[in-house]
């Protein structure tokens, strides 16, 4: 302020100065300079903002001309504390709010032109009850409390001021919200920069306690008593398992005592009460799931024949394990004491056990699974296609008869103490053994022999049967064969040399690809089976305009990409000039097998095309390995093992063979296939695949 006066006074003397001087040539001027300073002139206000109660400064002059302040909202002020030219001031009434300050002067009202403002010192003197419980009222003592648009509880709980039961200056009442926590307390002016002013102390809201919880153990199924206080404040009780029962679903429900019913999945662990603020009450002790006990007859028994199982609480039990981890069937009509189960036809000698919806298991006794004996045949020779009779104990339990050579005979007919069984073709002298439902196998004490005029088999020349193409028998006393079927039952219709010790026979065209069989039959009406032995073979391109890719053409040119995959020509696996081949010996994952989407590919119609693609693979694919989708235009097919499966389950092949996919059969596909899009194979596998011995060439289409 000083500063202020000290200006008006140098500028005021440079101007006497001026007039002084220029006399003559401003006079005029200098009068009219004159008229002007006798006018009342505000230069500022404040300081800003000002507490009520505070001494607001004008600056100015003339200043003391001024005969009111009028401050908003209408308080007309006369009475100043200074009053000169340049300075007047005055006390801030408390009533006083934020606007504009007018100053009445002879010469007319000079308005401000920024608002005044307040600094309004919210405060928090305390608050009563210092605990409290849900529902509760409580008071907030403190100073410009009006000014507060919201109280703040923990956790971010709020109330708004519309809410308040009472607000005043000086003091707020408000109900406890049901989420509010133990905690500061906050009061806030509701803002968008808001001013939040805390208590020096914390609120402290009640929680539900616990007292008893009984019984304990408890049976599923059954009530559950917690007493204990302010439970009328729980909205869920969390029991083992995460089993969680709303207030809604409570059996009853007061502030000293909660009663429910005990989930029949529940298992053993704390129990949890949580009111509306979501603070956890977890109880000192674990709660324990009653189980059953349980006695069980007989001890020794068949496959299919019913336990009695006795004891308590069995109407817990929700399955129950015989050996080799196989579940039986509880039969309707059981009770808390008693229920009848079945073993299951796969169960093996082992321990039972007994399992509560809870997961809590109880051990019963070891049982013994009975197996059939098997005591005789006869007669112990025979022909294919002939009966013979096995005799022995429990042979009802018999699912499967096995001559040597892995062949099963067909059951006839059967009672506990005797099968009659059917010969199969090219069963061999050896073994015979009985397979139980539990897989449990019972060989016989003598062998079987196999009474057959057949020929004896040496060798194939070829190393697999090529549609189309001569596939060598050799042997001895082959002149007896009338008659050779292949696989698919598909009947030999051309034959090359015949002699004594080699056949030459034409594989049809049609022969199922993969590994099979060759049955013969011999003009004494005697059948047979040849050794297993591949059949497949590569089919010619019928249409060049139909090829999707050949490798032929440069591999990154046309922008193919794969990671695990390249392009070769090695003579020695070669079908004709290059070929795809994998690289990766350990592929584990999703991949491209090969891709691209560069290409103008044919485009055929579904009906009436097979997708065809020549495949050797040198290296067989174990088991459980992953499966391939073919891509066209975008659309997957599962090609999955190409049809290709060996008998262990692994796939292979012995050289090219040509897959024919029948497009007919994914409905996914459009009937008419476009040519661009992404086009390729992709291979998903969960374990580990060697791909070094995949080849693939002359990926086509082919009209029907």
């Amino acid at each position: 302020m000083h500063k202020i006066q000290i200006k008006f006074r140098n500028w005021t003397l440079l101007l006497a100065t001026l007039c002084v001087v220029s006399a003559g040539i401003i006079l005029t001027s200098c009068e009219g300079k004159e008229e002007e300073d006798t006018k009342v002139v505000l230069y500022s206000f404040g300081p800003m903002p000002i507490a009520r109660g505070a001494e607001l400064k004008f600056i100015g002059m003339n200043l003391d001309k001024v005969t009111a302040v009028v401050l908003p909202d209408g308080i007309n002020i006369t009475s100043f504390t200074q009053k000169t030219s340049t300075l007047l001031t005055l006390t801030v009434p408390q009533e006083a709010i934020p606007g504009y300050v007018v100053l009445k002067t002879p010469d007319g009202d000079i308005t401000t032109k920024t608002e005044i403002g307040f600094s309004e010192p919210i405060s928090i003197a305390g608050f009563t009850p210092a605990t409290v419980k849900a529902g509760d009222e409580l008071t907030i003592t403190g100073d410009y409390l009006n000014l507060v648009g919201e109280v703040i509880l923990t956790d971010r709980v709020t109330v708004a001021e519309d809410d308040f039961t009472s607000h005043s200056r000086t003091e707020i009442k408000l109900v406890i919200p049901a989420e509010a926590q133990t905690g500061k307390i906050a009061v806030s002016n509701a803002a968008e920069e808001p001013i939040i002013v805390y208590s020096a102390t914390s609120l402290t809201v009640k929680l539900p306690a616990f007292t008893t919880v009984a019984p304990n153990p408890v049976k599923a199924g059954t009530a559950l008593t917690i007493t204990g206080t302010d439970l009328d404040l729980v909205v869920t009780v969390t029991l083992g398992g995460n089993k969680v029962i709303a207030a809604a679903d409570l059996v009853s429900q007061t502030a000293t005592e909660i009663v429910l019913t005990v989930p029949e999945d529940t298992k053993d662990g704390k129990v949890i009460m949580t009111p509306a603020s979501g603070v956890e009450v977890i109880s000192a002790d674990d709660l324990i799931m009653v189980v059953p006990t349980v006695s069980v007859t007989p001890v020794t028994l068949k496959n299919g024949q019913d336990i009695t199982v006795t004891g308590t609480n069995l109407d817990l039990v929700d399955h129950v394990v015989f050996g080799g981890d196989k579940q039986g069937t509880i039969k309707d009509g059981g009770t808390a004491t008693q229920i009848l189960v079945t073993v299951p036809d796969d169960a093996v000698t082992g321990v039972v056990t007994f399992v509560t919806k809870a997961g809590k298991e109880v051990t019963g006794p070891n049982l013994t699974m009975i197996d059939p004996v098997f005591s005789s045949f006869t007669p112990t020779s025979a022909k294919a296609n002939t009966n013979i009779t096995i005799t022995g104990t429990d042979l009802d339990l018999v699912t499967d008869v096995v001559f040597t050579g892995g062949l099963n005979g067909t059951i006839v007919s059967g009672t506990e103490t005797s099968l009659t069984v059917t010969v199969p073709v090219g069963a061999k002298t050896g073994k015979i053994t009985i397979v139980a439902m539990n897989k449990t196998e019972v060989e016989s004490a003598i062998d079987f022999t196999i009474l057959a005029n057949l020929p004896t088999f040496d060798s194939y020349t070829e190393f697999r049967g090529e549609p189309g193409k001569i596939l060598t028998i050799n042997g001895t006393n082959l002149l007896l064969v009338k008659e050779l079927t292949f696989p698919g039952n598909v009947p030999a219709t051309a034959y090359g040399i015949k002699t004594d010790t080699k056949i030459e026979v034409y594989v049809p065209v049609n022969v199922p690809f993969g590994n099979g069989t060759i049955s013969l039959l011999t003009y004494e009406g005697e059948e047979g089976l040849f050794p297993q032995i591949f059949f497949g073979g590569t089919y010619p391109v019928v249409d060049p305009a139909l090829m999707i890719t050949n490798y032929d053409d440069d591999f990154s040119q046309y922008g193919y990409w794969s990671g695990i995959t390249e392009t070769g020509n090695d003579p020695a696996y070669a079908l004709d000039n290059n070929y795809m081949h994998g690289t990766t010996a350990a592929a584990n994952g999703w991949f491209w097998i090969w891709g691209c989407n560069w290409v103008a590919f044919p485009s055929v119609t579904k009906a009436d095309h097979y997708l065809k693609l020549d495949v050797n693979i040198t290296r067989p694919f174990a088991p459980g390995t992953g499966s391939f989708t073919f891509k066209l235009s975008g659309t997957d097919i599962d090609i999955g093992h190409l049809g290709i499966e060996n008998p262990d389950g692994s796939w292979s092949t012995t050289g090219w063979i040509t897959v024919t996919i029948d497009l007919a059969n994914y409905t996914a596909l459009p009937d008419v296939i476009p040519s661009g899009g992404d086009w390729g194979i992709t291979l998903w596998t969960g374990v580990d695949m060697d791909l070094t011995g995949l080849y693939v060439d002359n990926i086509r289409f082919e009209h029907k």
